[in-house]
């Protein structure tokens, strides 16, 4: 287009100014009609086509997202739970073969020789061997028993060989007598501390009556090994002849992997788990919810559960492949994908949250609403324009000749019309609108259909950012779970501590707002009668808060390792944090350091909770220690020490303010009040119990609302000298307390 003084040359104005020289009033009176008709139809066409291309987007984004899903998820579920057939199938098979031998045996047993089998032997443990084991009470000098253990004793080299060769823990064959056969590995765990054989139960093991009762092959629930205390599952089978039980074979198989793998799958709010033929969680990584692991005695039986979707897709999954599902969860929507493990009748189930699967058609979504308010405000302005145009041109075109408007009216609006049929077939995997010859007018009209043209063109480079976006998310949320798991190696998990220690028991747990968090404990013997143990609370959240974290954890337990005084501690972790804090970061702690002959706890407070006391008769109570200042907060910074007598029964808990400062959706703190009354509910709970009993506590006052701060309990109850109680001269009736 040329502009040529108040004139553009080749726009609508001039075309205009043509048929106001060559037209009528009566026929320009009928091509204004015409152009109003169709500026009107286009502006809605404008809007209806938006509001067709987001459908659109939505729709596509919506389906590939659950097809990806439905692919993946069944694949990966399907997957999981034929790994894990295949691990117990392989035990199924073990039972088998020897239950057919021992059939073979006692069908038979004067075509086999007699064959000794010896008890177990400390010396061999680590070996594989053959043993038999009895209950309490069995002669095994008695001539039937001495009879059917020289039968079952061709067991022997079949057993072996089985246990060589598949990945059972180790395999027996029980007799009704109450004695048994076994072979495994690990034999020095069949002595008692004093070096005596320990008696089993036989003939009241599940395992044993499960497969009695049953008359088939029978899986146990989840349960420890009775000698090594592993994670394990028993199969068992009853041997029958002549209609009489004559034996019962079984298989132990440990399921450490199974567990580590279930947790280690966990990512971004998406996990697995498996469940039981009686429809009880047992492995998965929740710690709360429908799908947290419970033990079959107070498991619930998700087969029942009272949201239904939920009930049938268990009941499904424990007979079937389910495909993808989408239902709601603890009142969030999820996705979700099972997948039955045949041969034991449980179920590997796979769930991802809606909310992380529609991240990306949400964002694509927004951005193409940006984009296209910045489209619809300029065209709407060039049609408002437009429209004043021509209604100033038709007051000046009164005489405008008929014919030559009719002609002219054509070639304005075959183009619009060419544009509104192609914006229509907009749709699918076709959203580019391309620069046709038609649309190349040299006016307005060309550059509408330039815009649409643009806006397409951004739509397709939008689509392929939030694709390259997405990845980039997905290696971030990689690497936070990465940095998760390295920080919870840091603080010490194994519990019992120090099972060796009847004096005292100790628990702690830390739950990190985000990804990783700046709360952090620690517990260890600095000789045989000292135990030190602090919990700290960094400023801040997140990854600066969780790395120094790491260094204060690192310098406190090195000062406390040094055999220092609490105070003495704090002084010199302040005094080592204080000469490298640029970024004035501060951490509040609360240590101390029990005498465990004496009961006696030296203790130093910087800036952190009080802690709560329960002496062995009374309740939980709060004991206002004096404050230091926070570590990190000033150099040289001294700091003070108080003693307190722990006598034989009594409790000490202490937290950080992720506890007290707990938020409901009303705003209110759960408070030290509340936390107090939690403890006093059950004071004579133990360490673990505790803490589990106020997270209980915590959780049913906060409910749905987002948690803001970490939330870090420990519980140390002090038992007393197993080896010097206290004498009626001197009773241990409380705790003493002494300032210094």
């Amino acid at each position: 287009m040329k502009r040529f003084k108040f004139l553009v040359l080749g726009g609508i104005k001039h075309k205009i100014f043509n048929l106001v020289l060559i037209t009528v009033i009566l026929m320009m009176a009928a091509y204004s009609a015409v152009i109003i008709h169709q500026s009107g139809y286009l502006t809605t066409l404008v809007g209806e086509t938006s509001d067709s291309q987001k459908e659109s987007m939505e729709k596509i984004s919506e389906e590939t997202m659950a097809a990806v899903l439905e692919s993946s998820m069944t694949q990966s579920t399907q997957m999981e739970a034929y790994i894990a057939g295949d691990v117990f199938g392989d035990t199924v098979r073990v039972v088998n073969v020897i239950a057919d031998y021992t059939g073979n045996l006692f069908a038979a047993p004067s075509k086999y020789p007699v064959r000794e089998a010896p008890l177990p032997d400390k010396a061999k443990d680590g070996q594989i061997s053959v043993q038999v084991l009895c209950e309490e009470g069995v002669d095994l000098s008695d001539r039937t028993i001495s009879r059917k253990l020289g039968l079952i004793g061709n067991l022997a080299d079949l057993m072996t060989a089985i246990y060589a060769d598949s990945n059972v823990d180790s395999c027996y064959c029980a007799l009704p007598d109450g004695v048994m056969l076994l072979v495994d590995d690990h034999s020095g765990t069949k002595f008692d501390e004093n070096g005596a054989l320990i008696p089993i139960p036989i003939r009241e093991r599940l395992w044993y009556n499960g497969a009695k009762d049953t008359g088939k092959l029978y899986f146990t629930d989840v349960t420890t090994d009775l000698f090594t205390g592993e994670i394990s599952i028993m199969c068992s089978l009853p041997v029958y002849v002549d209609g009489e039980l004559v034996a019962v074979i079984g298989a132990d198989l440990f399921l450490n992997d199974v567990s580590a793998a279930v947790n280690g799958a966990a990512q971004n709010g998406s996990f697995i788990c498996i469940v039981n033929q009686n429809g009880h969680v047992l492995f998965s990584p929740q710690s709360e919810g429908a799908f947290m692991a419970m033990p079959a005695s107070r498991g619930e039986d998700l087969r029942e559960n009272a949201n239904g979707e939920l009930a049938l897709f268990v009941r499904d999954s424990l007979e079937k492949n389910t495909g993808l599902r989408l239902i709601n969860i603890d009142g969030e929507p999820f996705y979700v994908a099972g997948s039955p493990i045949s041969n034991v009748g449980w179920a590997v189930l796979s769930v991802v949250p809606k909310a992380l699967a529609d991240q990306p058609s949400a964002a694509m979504v927004t951005r193409f609403n940006e984009i296209q308010t910045g489209a619809s405000e300029s065209f709407y302005d060039a049609m408002s324009h437009s429209r004043t145009t021509i209604l100033v041109l038709i007051a000046a075109v009164v005489v405008i000749a008929v014919t030559a408007a009719l002609i002219l009216s054509g070639r304005i609006v075959k183009p619009l019309e060419a544009i509104t049929t192609r914006v229509r077939s907009l749709g699918g995997d076709d959203l580019q609108f391309k620069m046709e010859k038609e649309y190349r007018t040299g006016d307005e009209i060309e550059v509408l259909a330039e815009s649409f043209a643009m806006l397409s063109g951004k739509t397709l480079e939008y689509i392929s950012e939030v694709a390259r976006v997405s990845a980039e998310k997905e290696r971030i949320g990689a690497e936070l779970s990465l940095a998760t798991r390295i920080q919870a190696d840091m603080l010490p998990s194994i519990y019992p501590a120090f099972p060796e220690r009847p004096e005292f028991d100790i628990y702690a747990s830390m739950d990190p707002a985000k990804e990783v968090g700046g709360d952090f404990y620690d517990f260890f013997l600095i000789d045989d009668d000292h135990l030190c143990l602090f919990i700290a609370d960094v400023s801040g959240k997140g990854v600066p808060a969780a790395l120094f974290m790491m260094a204060s954890m690192i310098i406190l337990a090195n000062n406390a390792q040094m055999g220092k005084s609490p105070a003495q501690i704090l002084q010199d972790t302040n005094a080592a944090i204080c000469s490298n804090n640029r970024e004035e970061m501060f951490v509040t702690v609360w240590l101390g350091i029990l005498e465990i002959s004496t009961g006696k706890l030296t203790a130093a407070n910087a800036g952190h909770e009080f802690p709560v006391i329960k002496t062995p008769d009374g309740g939980f109570e709060l004991f206002k220690d004096k404050h230091g200042f926070v570590i990190g907060g000033m150099d040289g910074a001294k700091y003070k020490e108080y003693e307190v007598t722990l006598k034989p029964g009594s409790k000490l808990f202490v937290y950080t303010d992720g506890v007290p400062e707990a938020t409901n959706a009303e705003k209110e703190l759960f408070g030290v009040d509340r936390m107090t009354d939690a403890l006093n509910s059950a004071p004579d709970l133990s360490p673990r119990e505790t803490l589990e009993n106020v997270r209980r506590a915590v959780d049913g006052f906060v409910k749905d609302a987002e948690q803001f701060d970490d939330l870090t309990m420990m519980c140390v109850e002090y038992k007393g000298n197993k080896k010097a109680e206290p004498s009626a001269e001197n009773p241990a009736s409380g705790a003493d307390t002494e300032n210094k």
